[in-house]
């Protein structure tokens, strides 16, 4: 169902035969929490919201002794998926506590960034490359790709490979189109079992929603199927990651304002453009807490050439043209594409994250240097050559970053960095203590 403004959630269930809808809000670590709201309850919802409670959903900066979470539904992110089950929708809802937006949700979160990007007379729109792998667990436990014919050492756009997985990858085109997301392209990515499926680019807010609703949609799919489909960063050591390439570009109403055909650095970008790469490149260290946000993360980023022959994953803070290897790469003058976001990505936090990047670059007068070199003058100079090599390096590089922390704090929750931050460490930590083969293997006769 098309979008139309003032249409109640209520009206658009109707006109679809939509029986129940799932109200989804994302937590700070990307998990989709949702209730199942009958369509004859809708307007209640909409009226008075969804009530959660907060501690229990995940990652929401709640105790258990704080109010309930009360989402409240975003009728223009209403998607029928019928294909998951008949009747189904999904809404995406802002989180409110106390009548107010609630500073921990990451959708209020980019809500607020949207809103100092409007300030400066500035819009985005955002394409996403979604890849993950569609995988099955052995007799043991371990994961193995799906098709057990995908087993060459270089899969990626294998048609034979592509064919198998027809039935899943058509379903999956077919809801997109009914949605109007203009689903345009389907392949085989580079490693065994993984495949990634485009669609449009939209404002900041809308593909973020439709990055949500596409990985539910993924995922349901496949499970119908018996297979996992996962967008785990790194799911096989010897097999290239799961990215989720970000094509970004600023806007002023109608007016592109990344183009400039007489860029005499001949990558066809505006002055504008290169101080927004120069911001984003200069909070690389600090915003890969948000855009590479988990332990797998960093055994992507930085990772040696897996079966294939390339990683595909930047490995330091340089931008060029048509060249995959960097971390920002420019395809043409209209977008520029950051090409070191994962799977396991928060796209509320990630798209915010490069808003306030950008925008302390734009606003510095920040420039790049020369393309496909490490760093230029100013604050971009200081872009280390390498990327933090874990997760607790880029944690503390984004608590060292008040432009960054800055983005965890927008909608005015002082606390909501440091506690983004100490779970990311957790994380770590856990990972950290935790013995594995790996060391075993390595350990337990060497001394």
């Amino acid at each position: 169902m098309s979008r139309s403004a003032g249409v109640s959630l209520a009206e658009r269930a109707a006109a679809d035969g939509t029986t129940f809808v799932l109200a989804t809000f994302v937590d700070l670590d990307g998990k989709p929490c949702a209730k199942l709201v009958p369509a004859a309850a809708l307007d209640r919802a909409q009226a008075d919201g969804v009530g959660f409670a907060g501690f229990a959903a995940g990652g929401t900066g709640q105790v258990p002794s704080d109010p309930d979470i009360i989402a409240m539904p975003d009728p223009d992110s209403y998607v029928a998926l019928p294909t998951v089950r008949p009747g189904l929708a999904m809404v995406q809802c802002d989180p409110h506590v106390d009548g107010a937006p609630w500073p921990f949700a990451p959708r209020i979160i980019l809500r607020r960034l949207r809103e100092r990007l409007a300030g400066a007379g500035m819009s985005m729109q955002v394409g996403a490359e979604c890849e993950y792998f569609l995988v099955r667990r052995g007799p043991d436990g371990t994961i193995v790709p799906a098709d057990a014919e995908d087993a060459a050492a270089k899969p990626c756009y294998d048609a034979r490979d592509l064919t198998r997985m027809y039935d899943h990858l058509t379903e999956v085109s077919a809801a997109l189109n009914s949605l109007g997301w203009d689903n345009y392209a389907n392949d085989h990515e580079d490693g065994n079992g993984q495949f990634e499926q485009n669609f449009g680019h939209a404002d900041a807010l809308t593909t973020a929603d439709r990055v949500i609703a596409f990985r539910y949609l993924v995922r349901m799919t496949a499970e119908r199927r018996g297979m996992i489909a996962t967008f785990m960063p790194k799911p096989f050591t010897g097999l290239t990651g799961s990215g989720m390439h970000l094509h970004v570009s600023l806007w002023a109403g109608e007016q592109a304002l990344f183009p400039d055909d007489s860029d005499p650095r001949g990558l066809g970008l505006s002055t504008l453009a290169y101080s927004f790469v120069g911001g984003v490149l200069s909070h690389v260290p600090a915003l890969l807490a948000l855009l590479t946000p988990t332990v797998n993360s960093f055994k992507r980023t930085g990772a040696p050439p897996p079966n294939s022959g390339a990683t595909w994953t930047p490995s330091r803070a340089t931008y060029g043209g048509n060249d995959r290897t960097h971390l920002i790469r420019v395809p043409d003058g209209d977008r520029v594409e950051i090409r070191v976001v994962d799977g396991a990505a928060n796209p509320y936090l990630a798209i915010a994250g490069l808003i306030a990047a950008g925008l302390d670059g734009i606003d510095a007068g920040l420039d790049p240097g020369p393309v496909g070199g490490l760093a230029g003058p100013g604050r971009a100079a200081a872009v280390a050559a390498e990327l933090p090599p874990t997760l607790l390096h880029a944690v503390e590089a984004f608590v060292a970053d008040p432009v960054i922390t800055g983005v965890l704090a927008a909608a005015g929750g002082a606390g909501v960095p440091a506690y983004y931050a100490a779970r990311r460490r957790a994380e770590f930590l856990d990972w950290h203590s935790r013995v594995g083969s790996w060391e075993t293997r390595r350990y337990l006769t060497a001394f």
